[in-house]
């Protein structure tokens, strides 16, 4: 299967285009207008989309064709010949324009991918986002359970989540404190996203937390002009099951819109008591008029799941695979309730207006609340810890007690953002930004104690307040009739003010950090060639743990900077394109062994590092029953100067260690992906899906006894579709993970430490699980 999947990547980047296509435009049918972006489907489910000058290459043998643009009317056609097609346009305003503000636009000089409802629909059986992204450039992702329900996990070149901007409809959505995406938090979100933008690289300016490595932006703004109801019904491996209801109104009195959904999603795990319970609902209901749209979101995501944040020690993977250890501080049997309960609900109010065909404006208010906790049976606790004396009972002094804590955040994030935008001839300005505020209680209360503790017992309240301004502006010039500029200039202000930690409740933190953020450069198109070259600088605050280093230690801001270079050649038939990146990094935060005022490991800022490689993208269809898609991405991440610090239980404090010019830790070199599909016949398809990683470091040491092996996972989809007229559509999916039963694990942790004149290292894993398999029955009425 390897050589297979070496084969297809050779094809995909070698396969010379001799097939001769036609050209078909697509036209405004009231102006005879050129319409760009508009996405063509063609009859084995194959989406393309039209160039910026309205044109498309086919392939000879397509004879039927869906074509589909916001502000305009589905349509189907048989081609007989006809080289121009138009589209009715719907009199209302459609465009969310919150979201054309931050995404990269088709001339846009970055490195990114778009993704349709069909292509996240086609692989959505119960699996977290990550996992849905799995097959776009540069992407690693990771399952605490193991089969990628519950805490998941992505990097992207790389760069993990805390550094992965992300926005919902332009709404910042990563945690303002950690900066991380808890993706556990939306569940099934995908199942009502319309389209995703993956930026690779700083990316153009967006809301929210700085992009260090990518940009995630998604849409949920999608128009149904008719009525639907959907129900979409999945059951695996380790009694996963995914239960979604959606319904739409379609368009009602020419003005209104209502869309809904409600998801459960239900796991064992892989891992030993890995479970999750999670349930979601979304609604959006919008008044549309020609000129102007007024819509609310409202959608909630709710979450229990068992924690399997520990890992396994890697040399017991032999043994007990899939062994977790949290719970077992109990004596007996492990605690019932170790879990994790979290709620959060998502309030959006979005305003978008056209005064003219040049100029639109749009306004978003936003409100996010999360409230909830993590639970854990602690034995032998100390009182001291809790902020309470030794009790005494009768002669007695107790020193140390068992009990149950719970971990408490209860926050409020809101805002709002606002975009305006101008596009005359061949110039397209945009000015924009947002303003949003984060209120965080951190509290930790104990609900039990063998003795001495009484219950709801609360040992720490602990405030944090931050806030985040930020103002845009981009300036896209088309030069010539092959040319086009990009200038894009952001400013963002963030002010955060932290009243103690945890375990270090007197160190207060406030600080005002001012970055600029600019970025540009330059594209050329022409005959389906597309060429782009790009500059930008991204700067980004350190995260709260980040803080607790101590007054003496507090960390500095991190700085990017960003060269990237591409080309594309784009037919119907085939397509490739490579990308050459060069992401140098100055004040990084790394882990380094370090620990801070409170004796826990924290990042420290190291002066120079870097990523530079090269992401080839390639897609072929030989014959009409065959598909051939990949990519692959080669890299070199290193550390300039790295010191490592080990505890020394000898002498006791700390020795060092310096390296020069090392790994960064989890940036394999190597990572690809690739798929045969295979079209037997009508409506049915067969998928082959390859995804190779390298070897990834657990610290930045380029030691080979602190990593994770390279691993190649083969999965295997079958998909068939039926239409009639009870129901529209009904969709059967049979999709087979890890096909060869790999026994492999993307996620880690390592330590090491100096006892008895050795270094002894211990490296704690995240397993995935072996062959694993989910069906799916998605009926649309």
């Amino acid at each position: 299967m390897k050589k297979m999947f070496l084969g297809i990547c050779i094809v995909l980047f070698v396969f010379p285009l001799m097939a001769q296509d036609r050209q078909i435009l697509i036209t405004d049918a009231s102006t005879n207008q050129p319409l760009a972006g508009v996405t063509i489907e063609l009859p084995n489910g194959t989406l393309l989309a039209t160039d910026a000058n309205g044109k498309i290459f086919l392939p000879p043998s397509v004879s039927q064709v869906t074509l589909s643009s916001i502000g305009y009317r589905k349509a189907s056609f048989t081609l007989n010949g006809q080289s121009v097609l138009s589209l009715e346009r719907v009199n209302l305003f459609l465009q969310p324009v919150e979201v054309k503000a931050t995404r990269a636009g088709e001339k846009a000089p970055f490195a990114h991918t778009n993704l349709s409802a069909k292509d996240i629909e086609n692989q959505n059986l119960g699996q977290d986002l990550p996992f849905l992204l799995n097959q776009t450039p540069s992407v690693v992702v990771n399952s605490d359970a193991g089969n990628g329900v519950g805490y998941t996990g992505i990097r992207i070149r790389g760069t993990d989540a805390t550094r992965i901007n992300m926005t919902l409809n332009g709404i910042p959505y990563n945690d303002a404190e950690s900066q991380g995406l808890f993706l556990v938090n939306l569940p099934d979100f995908a199942s009502s996203v319309s389209s995703i933008q993956i930026q690779r690289g700083v990316g153009t300016s967006s809301n929210g937390a700085g992009a260090f490595g990518a940009t995630l932006n998604l849409s949920t703004h999608e128009f149904n002009e008719d009525p639907y109801a959907e129900l979409n019904n999945s059951y695996g491996s380790f009694n996963t099951w995914k239960n979604t209801v959606k319904a739409g109104s379609g368009l009602l009195g020419n003005h209104f819109t209502i869309d809904t959904r409600l998801s459960r999603i239900t796991s064992d795990g892989y891992m030993d008591r890995a479970s999750s319970n999670l349930a979601a609902f979304y609604i959006s209901g919008a008044y549309l008029t020609e000129k102007s749209s007024l819509r609310l979101n409202v959608f909630s995501g709710k979450e229990k799941t068992y924690q399997a944040w520990n890992g396994v020690l890697q040399s017991d993977l032999a043994t007990c695979r899939t062994c977790n250890s949290a719970g077992t501080e109990k004596p007996g049997t492990p605690y019932e309730n170790e879990t994790d309960n979290y709620q959060q609900d998502h309030y959006q109010l979005f305003y978008n207006h056209a005064f003219s065909e040049k100029l639109s404006l749009n306004a978003a208010a936003f409100l996010s609340r999360g409230k909830g906790y993590y639970e854990q049976y602690k034995a032998a606790e100390e009182y001291g810890k809790y902020g309470l004396e030794n009790p005494v009972i009768g002669n007695t002094t107790i020193e140390t007690t068992d009990l149950i804590r719970q971990l408490w955040l209860d926050n409020y994030y809101y805002g709002g953002i606002y975009s305006l935008q101008f596009k005359h001839k061949n110039t397209q300005l945009t000015a924009g930004g947002g303003i949003n505020q984060y209120d965080g209680n951190h509290y930790g209360k104990i609900i039990w104690a063998a003795v001495g503790i009484p219950n709801g017992h609360q040992w720490y309240d602990l405030d944090a307040r931050k806030k985040d301004v930020n103002i845009y502006g981009k300036w896209q010039q088309q030069l010539s009739k092959n040319w086009s500029s990009f200038l894009d200039l952001q400013y963002r202000r963030v002010l955060y003010d932290i009243w103690g930690f945890r375990d270090n409740p007197t160190l207060f933190i406030s600080n005002t950090y001012d970055f600029f953020n600019p970025k540009a450069g330059i594209s050329y198109r022409k005959n389906n060639w597309t060429a782009f070259g790009s500059f930008s600088v991204g700067n980004k605050e350190p995260n709260r743990d980040d803080f607790e280093a101590g007054q003496d230690q507090q960390p500095q801001k991190e700085t990017l900077y960003d060269l990237e270079l591409g080309i594309e050649k784009k037919r119907a038939t085939a397509a490739w394109s490579a990308t050459l990146y060069y992401m140098n990094y100055h004040n990084q935060l790394v882990l380094t062994g370090k620990v801070n005022d409170v004796g826990a490991y924290t990042r420290t800022n190291i002066a120079k590092s870097y990523r530079l490689g090269i992401e080839l993208q390639g897609s072929v269809k030989p014959a009409n029953w065959l598909i051939l898609q990949g990519n692959l991405t080669l890299s070199e991440n290193k550390v300039a100067d790295f010191i490592e610090y080990l505890d020394d239980y000898d002498e006791g404090g700390q020795v060092t260690n310096t390296y020069n010019k090392t790994d960064i830790s989890f940036s394999p070199a190597v990572v690809a992906g690739a798929s045969a599909i295979f079209i037997p016949f009508h409506h049915a398809e067969i998928a082959l899906i390859g995804k190779y990683v390298g070897r990834q470091y657990l610290d930045n040491t380029s030691n080979l006894n602190r990593s994770l092996a390279d691993f190649y996972v083969q999965d295997l989809r079958l998909r068939y579709t039926v239409k009639g007229k009870s129901a529209s559509e009904i969709s059967l999916v049979f999709q087979v993970n890890n096909l060869f039963s790999k026994l492999y694990e993307p996620n880690g942790y390592t330590f090491s430490y100096i006892y008895n004149k050795t270094v002894n290292t211990e490296n704690y894993v995240y397993p995935m699980a072996g062959l694993n398999w989910m069906a799916g029955v998605n009926i649309r009425l």
